[in-house]
């Protein structure tokens, strides 16, 4: 058998066996971020959309503040939404799993390249990476698939000029690192990784070789920051307190690497204010660091080692210069880890004498079996915050959300603690106060509700978020004249929400106000062309779409009228016979209202119409536990 076919069978092997532990995670739902950038985002919903995309940073996500210039990855997300005819997460799990494979393929093609003659020291390398728990926090996260297709650009590119240099003067390898840039920012650094290669391993680099990249990188630099607008808020830190943390976030995303045990989608790690003992360990790891690429620097064996932690270190230097909203983040540990991975694996090639074959595939199962298990943290929206309120106890943000997960099924206490548990390190958070203001709502604690929902109005006045709740409220209270002003304000805050002009239809059309819903309804139209609720109520005269009944009844489920709720989701279904989304809500409805039979009825049905309904498996689980509990009760 020839060598080149031993590298193809044993490369496609490793490709296998990534996928299988994969296995579990490709229907995993969308979160956090996934929702203002991808699920409620109109601009994803038309490929028509896509040059948009390319002159229009305002299409990236529905919040203002979130806008980023990030074209070609909202082009791939906009195909993924076409191909799967809506929000199916196993289509945009299975996009990201293809492009992570693809990146395996090239890091392999470059580790060789670097270090000819060693292929299976460059395989298991890339059979780390691909198998490294850390990694999932990126392959799991739909909207960083940023992450990954920035990094696959940077590598490609970095293959092609290591690979080819007869060929540099053409400028190939350029291609995928500028369709990087269009991605995500941080491959704006593929010069500083030229460089390092260049110095380590050609000699003194020539200007004239380094010149192409240098200009790409500023030029893409300046595109970005000439596209990005001006509401784009990355922070609300300190910068200086931000930098002083982040070579202690080095450390940290150093030493998950070798111990993945503390995983979070969502760090509690403060910000520094001063030099503490942990700003010095930080920068004392980081000295060690540089001194160590110093001396390996030294020796054309060791190399490769130095190389690769400058890719560590260089592909960190974007979120470390940077101030970003929070101080860490493990999917950021997804580029470095690149040259992290192939720095440790010449080490430990260098150092040990051969390790039987059985020890690597053990060491590599193990983080195989840590991979699924993060797979599992990521399964559904409460599985993940659970785990964050976990291994973040400190974060408001996180045992927020945390409570959310309780309050959508109808644990109302429960939501309301965890939320005060955020108020205590998030005491002046609008959108923590937005869902105080919604579980008071639900516990029909009304006044409590109006102050927090006015309480959020007072911290951030020209958020959209903070009008259209109370408005929701408002008008679930049967106040929908005082409703309208705030649904207007929010509409004209932020225009690219359509959720203050659904509820706007909703309300002129219980008002008869046909001019009015008209009106509401062009706006629509023109954010998304052929929108279904909209449509149908220029369509219908106002008479209502499945869509509105089926926004009704969860407004009615939050609002704890669990019978008007199950009665929405049944004229959502006259409607629109076979709509999973109703079964699902009616299945919710049922169960609040413990009428578990029919509870059970519902998910099964919504689960046969779309098996990877996360939401329906969840409420079926809960009223197959809870019916069978009943059932025991009874018995005598």
């Amino acid at each position: 058998m020839s060598t080149r076919l031993r590298s193809a069978l044993s490369l496609s092997l490793l490709l296998v066996s990534v996928t299988l532990v994969y296995s579990n995670h490709f229907w995993n739902s969308f979160h956090f971020d996934d929702w203002h950038t991808i699920t409620s985002n109109p601009a994803l919903r038309s490929l028509g959309n896509v040059p948009r995309f390319f002159t229009d940073a305002e299409t990236f996500s529905t919040l203002p503040a979130n806008r980023a210039y990030r074209p070609l990855l909202s082009t791939t997300l906009a195909f993924d939404y076409w191909l799967a005819g809506g929000y199916k997460p196993f289509v945009f799990q299975s996009s990201t799993f293809l492009w992570f494979l693809l990146q395996l393929i090239l890091m392999y093609l470059l580790f060789t390249a670097l270090v000819p003659g060693n292929r299976y020291v460059a395989l298991f390398a890339v059979a780390w990476y691909g198998l490294h728990p850390a990694n999932a926090e990126t392959v799991n996260y739909v909207i960083q698939r940023g992450d990954s297709l920035s990094t696959l650009g940077v590598v490609a590119g970095t293959w092609l000029f290591v690979a080819y240099p007869a060929r540099r003067k053409y400028g190939v390898y350029l291609i995928p690192v500028a369709l990087a840039c269009l991605v995500k920012p941080p491959a704006l650094v593929f010069p500083l990784i030229l460089l390092a290669y260049l110095w380590l391993f050609e000699g003194k680099p020539r200007w004239q070789t380094m010149l192409p990249s240098v200009v790409l990188s500023v030029g893409m630099a300046w595109l970005q920051s000439a596209m990005t607008p001006k509401t784009f808020l990355p922070a609300i830190i300190s910068s200086s307190s931000y930098r002083l943390a982040q070579p202690l976030a080095a450390f940290h995303y150093f030493g998950s690497f070798f111990l993945p045990l503390w995983l979070t989608a969502d760090t509690d790690r403060p910000a520094l204010d001063s030099l503490t003992a942990e700003a010095l360990l930080g920068m004392l790891f980081v000295a060690a660091l540089a001194g160590f690429i110093a001396f390996c620097s030294r020796s054309k064996e060791w190399r490769p080692v130095a190389f690769g932690l400058l890719w560590f270190v260089i592909a960190l230097l974007p979120t470390s210069l940077f101030t970003l909203s929070e101080v860490e983040n493990d999917h950021r540990m997804f580029f470095p880890f690149v040259g992290l991975t192939m720095s440790v694996t010449w080490t430990l090639w260098k150092l040990l004498p051969p390790v039987p074959v059985l020890c690597a595939i053990a060491l590599l199962g193990a983080y195989g079996y840590g991979t699924r298990e993060r797979n599992e943290v990521w399964r559904t929206e409460e599985t993940l915050w659970r785990d964050v309120s976990l291994k973040s106890p400190r974060n408001g943000r996180g045992l927020m959300n945390y409570g959310l997960t309780l309050m959508a099924r109808g644990d109302y206490q429960g939501a309301l603690t965890n939320f005060e548990q955020a108020l205590v390190y998030n005491p002046a958070y609008p959108a923590l106060e937005i869902n105080l203001g919604i579980v008071n709502g639900a516990m029909r604690r009304d006044e409590e509700a109006a102050r927090h929902f006015q309480r959020a109005i007072s911290l951030a006045s020209n958020d959209a978020q903070t009008h259209y709740y109370y408005a929701r409220w408002l008008r679930e209270r049967g106040r929908a004249g005082e409703a309208l002003p705030e649904l207007t304000l929010a509409a004209k805050l932020n225009p690219s929400d359509l959720n203050p002009l659904y509820l706007l239809l909703q309300i002129y059309r219980a008002l008869g106000d046909r001019t009015s819903l008209q009106a509401v309804a062009a706006d629509v139209l023109r954010l998304a062309p052929g929108d279904s609720t909209a449509s149908a109520a220029l369509a219908n005269n106002g008479s209502g779409s499945p869509e509105e009944f089926l926004n009704l009844s969860m407004q009615q489920y939050q609002a704890g009228r669990f019978a008007d709720a199950a009665e929405s989701a049944r004229k959502a279904l006259q409607l629109r016979p076979g709509y999973p989304e109703a079964y699902n809500n009616l299945a919710a409805a049922h169960a609040s209202l413990k009428q578990w039979d029919d509870a059970v009825q519902a998910a099964r049905e919504a689960i046969r119409l779309k098996p990877d309904f996360q939401l329906a498996r969840n409420n079926l689980a809960w009223a197959e536990q809870e019916r069978a509990a009943t059932r025991a009760h009874r018995r005598p």
